[in-house]
């Protein structure tokens, strides 16, 4: 992706992109074997790289960032420059794997508790009949030596992708220090995915969680895990997207007085 089909929030650029320029741009990888790094932005994304250099880097650092959260999705229209969709993988993981399936790919699922991705390749594998998905939990130590092993298994398994939940910042860091390691032509961060894929994790009614009100569902559904990244978090973000926008509107006025 270009420098004009990404939009600036805080310190994060995010890839200005639909669902299908992300399953398209998934397929070119498979098809053209490319590697590719594919992580996301949400609000909580966007704070957490004002504070983590490193969280910042990897994001930097990926081909693609794409919007998954309603706060980012609406902060880009704010600065003129709208993101076409609001991507979770709570939607659109099946379609990935579809991707994958349709282009020869088999793919390895590296998150979760113990038992929850087994589950996660099972249904996976039920829903897209021919689909091959490999699986690890994603709670082994992140020491060297389990790291190393861990990594000669997703290697062994023959997998074109990767789906790495192990929740930001850790999964990001992660990526980023073993991608050079990691075979798999593509690699994405997914968070809780392969627990929504699974079903050990419920989402909440529709018309929260398409309308901006997916975070008020999580709350209520893990309120102890959850309650700083949001009630605290949020509010920091649009702080954050105020600040932004002041200083371009400051900018364009001095612009427009020369």
């Amino acid at each position: 992706m270009n420098a004009s089909s990404r939009v600036r929030i805080g310190k994060v650029l995010v890839d200005r992109m639909s669902l299908a320029d992300l399953l398209g741009a998934l397929a070119a990888a498979l098809q053209s074997r490319t590697r590719r790094t594919i992580l996301n932005a949400n609000a909580h994304a966007v704070t957490l790289a004002e504070t983590n250099p490193a969280f910042a880097g990897a994001l930097a650092k990926a081909d693609i960032v794409f919007c998954d959260g309603y706060s980012v999705y609406l902060a880009s229209r704010l600065f003129g420059a709208p993101i076409r969709d609001r991507l979770t993988y709570a939607d659109i993981t099946e379609q990935l794997a579809r991707t994958c399936h349709s282009h020869g790919a088999s793919l390895f699922l590296l998150g979760a508790k113990e038992g929850v991705a087994a589950t996660a390749a099972r249904k996976l594998e039920a829903a897209i009949p021919g689909l091959q998905v490999h699986y690890h939990h994603g709670y082994f130590a992140k020491d060297p030596e389990s790291t190393r092993e861990v990594i000669e298994l997703i290697n062994r398994s023959g997998a074109q992708v990767l789906f790495v939940g192990f929740g930001m910042p850790a999964q990001e860091l992660w990526i980023t220090s073993h991608r050079a390691e990691l075979e798999p032509l593509v690699v994405f961060s997914v968070g809780a995915a392969i627990d929504y894929a699974a079903g050990s994790v419920r989402r909440g009614p529709r018309w929260m969680t398409q309308y901006g009100f997916e975070w008020l569902a999580r709350l209520a559904l893990e309120p102890r895990r959850l309650w700083r990244r949001y009630l605290l978090g949020l509010p920091e973000f649009g702080l954050l997207v105020a600040r932004q926008w002041m200083g371009t509107r400051f900018q364009q006025m001095r612009a427009e007085n020369q």
